[in-house]
């Protein structure tokens, strides 16, 4: 235990020199709110010649307010990891979650919907006035709208450190829900900015390089790499399979059509922009996990099983599972800068890796729907053609809209709280075609609407549509 005073000066990191070369846990208390301190302070335990890095273990109450302080050094940390070392996560040395970072990019967001919430009066246990008067910030303007300039999240977190307990712990369940259902949403959508990521894998080899601008001033060039990745996969065994199902509220489920087994397990419920609750559930798969609305699940073919059916089911799919799982990614590498606005990916995620053959690459990823944009934009010829299943994933991860022949464009849209992928530009004279292909019909306020399964079956209906009508492009700034 030592403070800020004896953290100069003394080392207690399992030096190879000592006897003591055991594990140092070190445990971060009262962090603070300079992130140089608390490097400084860190750095006792953590230094050059030792037998192990110590293991540290940042310690909170149940305060809710409280990770106010520990949002901050975790915020400072990153920005110096950034500044000194080019990335964020080496500042605080992987010690912080990003839900640790209450003011990133998606707090803010996610506070904006807390406020707009609380004047909807649709945060339980707290309404519009009481918090005005226990915080002193207004939120509304003289006609009783909400503002455009609303407190910003620093101001925020402060005020609720001279809150009740009880109202603090209130006040941040709700803001934290939010929170975690903007990040998750991130996440899966693709869009979630991690910083610099580093890529490993089984094998790794760059398969096709390629040159697509060279600078004007000093001859630099920028190249896409295509890069094989081989991963070893590693499926959820059947004893862990029937270990997860004895969980609480935990189901064995066969598929009725396809006859592949799954274990459902709770998940975290997301609470959507209109303040409603989205209750989920998450399916456990071989090689694969998602999480899926309870609403969604009761229109899939999903049905509870025994355990002895369920278990073959299971053993019969691990039986068909390969070793290995081979893809390919796109990264462009070398000078960015000069064409960094003509790099059509919204999602900005930046790879480091190194291929078999010991060379080390960093880089911009490019999906495969946006490398043709690419190259036009930047005045190539040869633009690679679209595969279906790379479209679909865009399609129905809402990253984009695939533009089809004849005017069709085909996006994920939202009905009746649901996602869906919707076919649209359709004429009179195909719509018996399109139920023979898969696709089925509604009728939403007066208008016969076509859509494709998002189910199992949705690859194959949209690679029958494709074949009749093919990909001209898959445009994803029109992302719905």
């Amino acid at each position: 235990v030592f403070s800020d005073a004896g953290g100069t000066g003394r080392s207690y990191h399992a030096e190879l020199s000592t006897k003591n070369r055991r594990l140092r846990v070190h445990y971060l208390l009262e962090a603070g709110w300079r992130a140089d301190a608390a490097i400084q302070g860190l750095g006792r335990t953590n230094r050059t010649n030792q037998a192990q890095p110590p293991l540290f273990r940042p310690v909170s109450t149940d305060v809710k307010a409280e990770k106010r302080f520990l949002s901050t050094i975790a915020r400072r940390l990153d920005t110096l990891g950034a500044i000194t070392k080019g990335q964020r996560q080496t500042g605080g040395q992987g010690l912080f979650r990003a839900e640790d970072n209450l003011e990133s990019v998606y707090a803010r967001a996610a506070l904006r919907q807390f406020y707009s919430q609380l004047f909807q009066g649709k945060i339980d246990g707290c309404l519009l006035l009481e918090f005005q008067d226990l915080t002193g910030l207004t939120l509304t303007d003289a006609d009783g709208t909400l503002k455009e300039d609303l407190p910003p999240i620093t101001t925020f977190l402060n005020r609720l450190l001279a809150l009740t307990i009880r109202m603090q712990n209130l006040l941040f369940e709700a803001f934290e829900a939010i929170l975690s259902a903007k990040i998750e949403g991130a996440i899966a959508s693709g869009h979630y900015d991690q910083g610099v990521e580093t890529v490993r894998a089984d094998r790794m080899c760059v398969i096709d390089r390629r040159t697509v601008h060279i600078h004007g001033a000093t001859g630099a060039e920028t190249r896409v790499f295509a890069i094989e990745r081989q991963d070893r996969n590693e499926p959820l065994s059947l004893e862990g399979a029937l270990e997860r199902a004895s969980e609480k509220n935990a189901k064995l489920l066969i598929n009725a059509k396809s006859g592949r087994a799954a274990v459902q397990v709770p998940a975290p419920s997301l609470m959507l922009d209109d303040g409603a609750i989205e209750r989920r559930v998450r399916l456990l798969r071989p090689l694969d996990r998602h999480a899926i609305s309870l609403d969604a699940l009761a229109e899939t073919n999903w049905e509870e099983a025994d355990a002895g059916a369920f278990a073959e089911a299971w053993r019969a799919e691990l039986a068909e599972v390969p070793e290995f799982a081979t893809s390919t990614f796109h990264v462009v590498t070398g000078l960015l800068l000069p064409i960094w606005k003509r790099i059509p990916d919204d999602a900005c995620k930046v790879y480091r890796l190194q291929t078999d053959e010991g060379e080390r690459v960093i880089g911009r990823v490019i999906s495969p729907t946006a490398l043709s944009t690419l190259y036009r934009n930047l005045g190539q010829d040869g633009a690679p053609t679209i595969k279906v299943d790379d479209a679909w994933s865009v399609v129905v991860g809402g990253r984009g809209v695939a533009q089809l022949a004849d005017g069709l464009q085909v996006r994920r849209v939202r009905v009746m709280n649901d996602y869906r992928v919707e076919l649209s530009g359709l004429t009179e004279g195909v719509r018996d075609r399109l139920r023979a292909m898969g696709l089925f019909s509604e009728i939403i306020a007066w208008k016969l609407r076509f859509f494709v399964p998002v189910g199992a079956d949705g690859l194959q209906v949209f690679a029958r549509l494709v074949e009749r009508f093919p990909i001209i492009a898959v445009s994803e700034r029109d992302a719905a």
